[in-house]
């Protein structure tokens, strides 16, 4: 046998051998270190679905570790999954506004109405991963069943482009078609700006920024599916009940949320003990961030009031970014959020973020702005995602995204 031969083999049984490991370390890891609560709908489809995250979280970093390629890259191409078949129902082309690239999606049904309803929809991925391909499933469910011309906008992502690169690439494209709507089938005054998670905090932003801008047509809503809203307060009940349930847990949120900004992610545990929030700041939004505002039926698994770790300049410092409406939406002062467009807000029961969304349902009502609500009792962080994979997707999924239709065909009255 040559040596070339035997050298591959070598390393293709070293290879299946690390990869076995990976995935016994995968399952070791999910059934101690995570938890799924009982009595769950679906819980094992949810385990089966945590594990698959994990292993390919572990092999992106394994594959990092030979120089293959670097870990964030891996994850965006699991992100993006499987690409779905020709839809017959919607006309769809890439395009770019200005120097954004974005995916446009037309019915191809008549509208009764003349110009249609637009949505701008932002997604989600702690701004580094997450792309035009991987929402194609989202944008397309979207278009066909509001009959609502959708555009898919493809920012630029973290590590290779930091903030605020995202932020203004969303405003740009945003910018463009309030502008240019009628060009695109679209009744400038019927726009809705979107997202979940991450995407949904760049939407919230957006729409606080666009209500001192004049020249332009106004947002006729906001679409929030479980955003993250703010950085100050990571011991809310959400964050204490829900710490370690799939798929998003505490330590990933925030590491990821670091990484978004800095190369390394020094101090994720002093954070996640709030010791990056110096006292006049915990003082100044306590009106606004805190358990108290958080309705009781919220806290029946478990709260406990947390003292914060001792303050630390260093994480103080390392956290600035996060201390910014336009990252913290929630901060923002009563004169802009009394002005930005109507919500819907999607909160999820297991889901870390959940009471940042119910603490801005609340900043909203509470300065009249109109709020129109679901909270999925089974439901977790990116649940939504998954719509249009058929046997993947959970019974929550399409409730959620059949409520947002609903939502959307509600704004025409």
């Amino acid at each position: 046998m040559a040596f070339a031969e035997i050298l591959w083999m070598l390393v293709s049984y070293t290879c299946i051998f690390l990869i076995s490991l990976l995935l016994a370390w995968t399952v070791y890891y999910d059934f101690t270190r995570t938890h799924i609560p009982a009595g769950m709908k679906e819980g094992g489809k949810l385990r089966a679905f945590n594990l698959i995250m994990n292993f390919s979280f572990g092999l992106g970093l394994f594959l990092e570790k030979l120089g293959v390629c670097s870990k964030i890259k891996f994850l965006r191409i699991s992100f993006d999954g499987i690409p779905p078949m020709k839809d017959s129902k919607l006309l769809i082309k890439n395009m770019f506004f200005e120097h954004v690239p974005v995916r446009v999606y037309w019915p191809k049904t008549p509208s009764p109405a003349g110009n249609r309803r637009g949505l701008i929809y932002l997604h989600g991925g702690v701004g580094q991963i997450g792309s035009l391909r991987s929402y194609e499933r989202v944008c397309r469910y979207l278009a066909r069943e509001s009959n609502s011309v959708v555009v898919n906008i493809g920012y630029r992502l973290s590590p290779e482009y930091r903030p605020p690169i995202q932020i203004q690439d969303c405003f740009t494209a945003i910018i463009y078609f309030l502008k240019n709507a009628k060009d695109y089938g679209v009744d400038p005054n019927s726009i809705v700006i979107g997202g979940d998670s991450s995407g949904a905090t760049l939407a919230a932003g957006i729409c606080q920024d666009l209500v001192s801008r004049t020249d332009l047509p106004r947002p006729r809503a906001q679409i929030l599916l479980y955003p993250f809203l703010q950085a100050l307060d990571f011991s809310l009940p959400s964050y204490q009940q829900n710490h370690s349930i799939p798929i998003l847990f505490k330590k990933r949120a925030i590491s990821l949320g670091l990484s978004y900004f800095y190369p390394k992610t020094d101090g994720v545990a002093g954070i996640m003990k709030n010791a990056h929030v110096p006292e006049k700041l915990r003082v100044k939004y306590k009106k606004w961030i805190s358990a108290d505002h958080v309705p009781d039926e919220f806290k029946v698994r478990g709260y406990v009031p947390a003292e914060p770790a001792p303050f630390s300049e260093e994480l103080y410092q390392l956290c600035q970014p996060g201390f910014q409406s336009k990252y913290s939406p929630l901060i923002a002062e009563d004169e802009i959020i009394r002005q930005v467009p109507e919500a819907y807000i999607l909160t999820c029961e297991y889901d870390v973020v959940r009471d940042d969304g119910l603490l801005y349902k609340k900043r909203l009502e509470d300065n009249g702005v109109r709020v129109t609500w679901h909270h999925l009792k089974d439901g977790f962080h990116g649940i939504a995602f998954v719509i249009d994979y058929g046997p993947l997707q959970f019974q929550g999924t399409q409730i959620a995204m059949e409520n947002v239709i609903h939502f959307l065909h509600g704004l025409s009255k």
